[in-house]
């Protein structure tokens, strides 16, 4: 899958596991913070990013500071996916 359409998908996975109903994918750019000041997703958000990203692309993130690394943005997120994902 070519990196824009990944990012795209993301957008639309995150909208859709977070319940963000009054976002498009659009509303997401894709070097926008997730966390704090950025899209403002909390502690309980990141839980569910992380479910998103073992059950669409097989990754399994244990540590929560490895997640913190990953989770910074839709750029990061994507550049993970491509390098770890088994989909």
């Amino acid at each position: 899958m070519e990196k824009t359409e990944l990012k795209q998908q993301l957008k639309v996975q995150i909208i859709q596991f977070l319940n963000l109903t009054e976002l498009t994918p659009e509303d997401i750019k894709d070097d926008e913070p997730l966390f704090g000041d950025g899209l403002g997703l909390d502690s309980i958000d990141s839980l569910e990013l992380i479910v998103l990203l073992k059950k669409e692309y097989g990754i399994n993130i244990q540590d929560p500071k490895e997640g913190r690394k990953i989770l910074v943005d839709v750029n990061t997120m994507a550049d993970y996916i491509e390098a770890n994902g088994k989909k």
